[in-house]
């Protein structure tokens, strides 16, 4: 099943500014907060849901690759899942939104029992490039990329942190007018993880983690732009302290064709004739990134005529459908001639005739014209 639009979700125009969306994400996410709907799978379902909006729309990069490219831009364009966040994700965002206790009914339900995970520092993102043909393009692809990134290394031990005694939060009291109000944060030491690191192995930096290699699939889908970027939730480097890890951003490049150019989902082709086929007309085959397909030259084509070939194009990640072919025709002028082929063309230049509109020895020069060209 396909995903629902995320400002649909949230219920807000698509130009909504920040403050707005944020707003709106607010109100949805009470409404249908677990706390308030215990053992409701369809409020916990479309409480993910916002968070996932929310998440995308609130960060500038990836809402302007959302509002370009739809869920293609931002890590699928099909339904199922939850892109890879859980409950922990996502009350480990609530502070943005409800303040450092990570939600508001801590304070009125009395248990917080959701905002007490631990959590540590989320990885840093990491950045690579993809270069496409575009037969890869028209098709989607799998590609296996070895990235080199910071993983937890093997053999780190670890102590509950000195100062949430491994809670990983810590309390605070604050004055407000209706009295003192108790409230709890992540700890500041461990990150909210609960635990520093005792012991590490060599080669390891002082959070634990080591450069590795590792080869990761990605699924490039149909119809993707030069420019695009796609992201691969948790494929980034680790994160510290037991903190999730950041994305892969993939960037996507095309490479250079040797018969097409791109013009969004249309591909262009130019189509070179010589005199005589264009002045007679003639069947010529053209390559498609489908194979090669056999067109007809009216007589008298014209220099700058674009033929169509619809559906000989690309997808696109956002609508339904393909684009087209286009062919430029050009006419080729040979840079040498024989003395006869001199004469011939003389011979044409000075014709009263000599029109788009050829008469019947017109036609004959031609065909012998013809002979010599090809």
């Amino acid at each position: 099943m396909a995903k629902r639009d995320f400002y649909e979700i949230l219920g807000v125009e698509k130009g909504a500014d920040a403050q707005t969306i944020k707003k709106a994400y607010r109100k949805v996410a009470m409404k249908y907060h677990p706390d308030r709907n215990p053992d409701d799978k369809e409020a916990e379902e479309k409480f993910k849901e916002a968070a996932e909006a929310y998440e995308i729309l609130s960060d500038p990069d990836k809402k302007a690759r959302y509002d370009r490219f739809g869920h293609a831009g931002v890590g699928g364009n099909s339904g199922g899942g939850f892109g890879g966040m859980n409950m922990e994700d996502i009350f480990a965002n609530f502070g943005d939104i409800f303040g450092d206790s990570g939600s508001p009914f801590e304070s009125f339900f009395g248990g917080g029992r959701r905002t007490q995970s631990r959590r540590g520092q989320k990885g840093s993102n990491l950045r690579i490039k993809v270069a496409l043909t575009l037969e890869e393009v028209l098709s989607g692809v799998k590609k296996k990329i070895k990235v080199n990134k910071l993983v937890q290394a093997e053999g780190v031990t670890y102590d509950n942190c000195n100062t949430c005694g491994g809670s990983g939060y810590v309390r605070r009291v604050s004055n407000t007018f209706l009295g003192q109000m108790q409230t709890t944060a992540a700890c500041p030491s461990c990150g909210g993880a609960g635990q520093t690191i005792k012991d590490r192995p060599a080669g390891s930096d002082s959070d634990g983690l080591i450069r590795n290699d590792e080869v990761i699939e990605i699924e490039i889908p149909a119809g993707v732009q030069h420019g695009m970027q796609l992201s691969m939730r948790g494929k980034g480097n680790a994160g510290k302290n037991g903190g999730p890890s950041g994305d892969l951003i993939i960037n996507i490049e095309e490479k250079n064709h040797e018969h097409f150019s791109r013009d969004n989902q249309n591909i262009i082709y130019d189509l070179y004739l010589n005199f005589a086929d264009a002045a007679l007309g003639t069947s010529v085959e053209v390559p498609t990134l489908g194979g090669k397909v056999k067109i007809k030259i009216p007589a008298g084509t014209q220099a700058g005529k674009i033929f169509r070939l619809k559906g000989k194009g690309l997808p696109s990640v956002e609508v339904y459908g393909l684009g087209d072919q286009l062919i430029n025709v050009n006419l080729w002028t040979p840079k040498k001639l024989s003395k006869e082929e001199e004469a011939m063309m003389e011979k044409l230049r000075e014709s009263e005739n000599f029109t788009p509109s050829l008469n019947g020895k017109e036609k004959g020069f031609f065909e012998r014209m013809k002979e010599y060209f090809n």
